[in-house]
C-alpha cells in the first residue's frame, strides 16, 4: 500500500472491511430469506382475502438463530397465506439490523429483543428514538451463557452443578470462582460477548454477576457481536464468553465446536423470562390495522405449531436450512438437528471438557406458546402473551446499568404504547384464546437466580434495592 495510504483510504477499508466479514460470517449474499409459497402453504384455504388487507405484500425480517422457527413454520405450513399475507422474509445480519429495519422503514414486521422496544421509545443505547410496539411474544427461554474452556480449567462449572453441590450457598460459592478467575487476567481475557446492548442477555450477564458479588463495571467490559460471529471470536480469543439464543451455545461445547461450555441457561437466571418479541412500527398499526391482525394471527398459530411436541422434530429440521440458521452439521452421518434440536425438543447438553454427559431432558428449554407446569403461570396464561409488567422489569435493567439517566417516570405509558397487550388481547380473543385479564403481574422470588421478587407497583424501590448498579450512563464497546 505504500507510506501514502491516507487515514480516508483506510476508514474506507475498514467499512469495506467490516461489511464483507458481516456477510461472510453469516453466509449470506444478498436476501438468502425462504421465498415463494410451499405446496403445503399452496394447499391452505385462505379465511382471510388478500384484497382484503391494507397492505397484504410485507416484509418480515427475522435472524438466523432458534427463534426464526415460528416465521420459518407460518412460511412453509402456510399461516402467512391463511391469512391474506404474501410474506417475503428476509434474513437479517444482526438484531441491531433487525430493529434497524423496523425503524428505517426496510421491514414492516420483524422480531426484536426485549429491551428494544422501550429503549427505542426512550432513545436509550444509541437506538433512533423511535415509536417501536411489540405485538406479541415470540418465544421465552431458549438462550444461554456459554464460558471458554480457559473458566472451565479455571475451576468454573455449570450453574446447575453449584446448586447441587452448595444448595442455597450457591451464587456465593460460584462468586469465588468467578473472582479467581477474573483475579488472573489481563483486561483483554475480560470481555464478554451479546448480541445487543438492550437484549436480555446483556442485563442477564451483569445480573448474575452483581448477584455472585462481582462488579460487572469494574471486572468486565461487554462487546456487541451478531449470533453467528459469537464461536469464532471465542476461539481466536476476541472474548471469553458470550450469553446468545441458541443454536450458536450447543455449537461450542464439546463434540461440536470444543471451544466452550455451557454455564447457564437464561431460564435459570430468570424462569418464565420473555426473549424475542414481533416488532412492528405504531404506525404500521395505525395505517393497516387489518394486515396487522393477520400478522399477529399468524404468528400465534405458528407458536401453536411450534409448541407441539409431536411437531419439533419437524421444526428443528427445518431451521436447519440455509434460508434459516443454516445450522446444519457437516461431519457425514451426524443427526440433521445435531445443533438445533436440544434447545427446540430439550435435550440440552451443557458440555464440559471432562467427558461428563451433561444432556438434561426438559420441557422448557425452550416455550413457544403452551407453558410447562415447572413454571408459574397466571390463568389464561401463555407464553405469546405480553405482560407489560415484564416491560417495567426491563426498564428497572436499563437504568440498572447505565442505558438510560434513571427509572422513566412515565414508565406505565411507556409500557402501554410500546407493548399492545391491548390489541394482543383482543386478536387472542377473535381466535378463541384465552389470556389474563391483567396486564401486570408481581414475580415471585423462587423465579429469580437470587431469589429476589419483582413487584411492578414499586420498580424505584426495587431499583434502589440493588448494591451494585449505575448512577451515570456507561460506555459500550462494539466489536
Amino acid at each position: 500500500m505504500g507510506d501514502n495510504w491516507t487515514r480516508r483510504d483506510f476508514i474506507k477499508g475498514i467499512g469495506t472491511t467490516t461489511a464483507g466479514m458481516a456477510l461472510s460470517s453469516c453466509a449470506i449474499k444478498g436476501n438468502t430469506g425462504a421465498k415463494g409459497l410451499t405446496e403445503e402453504a399452496l394447499a391452505v384455504e385462505p379465511v382471510v382475502k388478500s384484497k382484503e388487507l391494507e397492505k397484504p405484500d410485507i416484509t418480515v425480517g427475522y435472524v438466523p438463530v432458534n427463534d426464526c422457527a415460528p416465521f420459518a413454520i407460518a412460511w412453509k405450513k402456510g399461516f402467512f397465506h391463511k391469512y391474506g399475507l404474501n410474506v417475503t422474509l428476509n434474513r437479517e445480519a444482526s438484531w441491531a439490523t433487525s430493529r434497524d429495519g423496523l425503524i428505517f422503514g426496510r421491514l414492516d414486521a420483524s422480531p426484536v429483543v426485549s429491551g428494544a422496544v422501550t429503549n427505542a421509545r426512550i432513545g436509550a443505547e444509541g437506538a433512533r428514538h423511535a415509536p417501536l410496539c411489540a405485538a406479541m411474544t415470540i418465544h421465552r427461554h431458549g438462550n444461554a451463557m456459554t464460558m471458554n474452556k480457559a473458566m472451565w480449567d479455571s475451576g468454573l462449572r455449570p450453574w446447575y452443578e453449584y446448586q447441587q453441590q452448595y444448595g442455597d450457598g450457591a451464587l456465593e460459592a460460584f462468586g469465588k470462582d468467578f473472582r479467581r478467575y477474573f483475579d488472573n487476567q489481563p483486561p483483554e481475557n475480560r470481555v464478554w460477548a451479546v448480541v445487543l446492548s438492550s437484549a436480555i442477555y446483556e442485563y442477564f450477564v451483569r445480573y448474575v454477576s452483581a448477584a455472585a458479588g462481582v462488579d460487572p463495571f469494574k471486572e468486565f467490559r461487554i462487546i456487541i457481536v451478531p449470533p453467528p460471529q459469537m464461536v469464532t471470536n471465542v476461539r481466536i480469543g476476541a472474548m471469553q464468553a458470550y450469553m446468545v439464543a441458541e443454536p450458536w451455545n450447543t455449537r461450542a461445547i464439546t463434540g461440536n465446536e470444543g471451544i466452550g461450555f455451557t454455564f447457564a441457561q437464561g431460564k435459570e437466571v430468570w424462569a418464565g423470562h420473555p426473549d424475542r418479541l414481533l416488532g412492528v412500527m405504531e404506525s404500521f398499526i395505525e395505517k393497516y390495522p387489518k394486515t396487522y391482525r393477520s400478522l399477529v394471527k399468524a404468528m400465534i398459530e405458528a407458536c401453536q405449531y411450534c409448541s407441539k411436541a409431536e411437531n419439533r422434530q419437524e421444526v428443528a429440521e427445518l431451521i436447519t436450512d440455509r434460508s434459516f440458521t443454516g445450522a446444519k452439521p457437516k461431519k457425514p452421518g451426524a443427526p440433521i438437528t445435531k445443533f438445533t434440536g436440544p434447545a427446540i425438543l430439550g435435550n440440552y447438553n451443557y458440555g464440559g471438557f471432562d467427558g461428563k454427559d451433561r444432556t438434561i431432558k426438559a420441557a422448557d428449554t425452550t416455550i413457544f406458546f403452551d407453558i410447562p407446569d415447572n413454571v408459574p403461570k397466571q390463568p389464561g396464561e401463555h407464553s405469546t402473551f405480553l405482560w407489560r409488567s415484564r416491560s417495567l422489569w426491563l426498564m428497572t435493567q436499563a437504568a440498572r446499568w447505565g442505558q438510560i439517566h434513571k427509572f422513566p417516570k412515565n414508565a406505565e405509558k411507556l409500557a402501554e404504547k410500546g407493548w399492545r397487550t391491548d390489541l394482543y388481547r383482543e386478536i387472542a380473543s377473535e381466535m378463541g384464546i384465552e389470556c389474563p385479564k391483567d396486564d401486570y403481574k408481581v414475580e415471585p422470588p423462587e423465579v429469580f437466580i437470587d431469589k429476589k421478587g419483582f413487584d411492578p407497583s414499586n420498580p424505584v424501590g426495587y431499583l434502589n434495592s440493588f448494591e451494585i448498579r449505575a448512577n451515570a450512563p456507561t460506555r459500550f464497546f462494539m466489536s
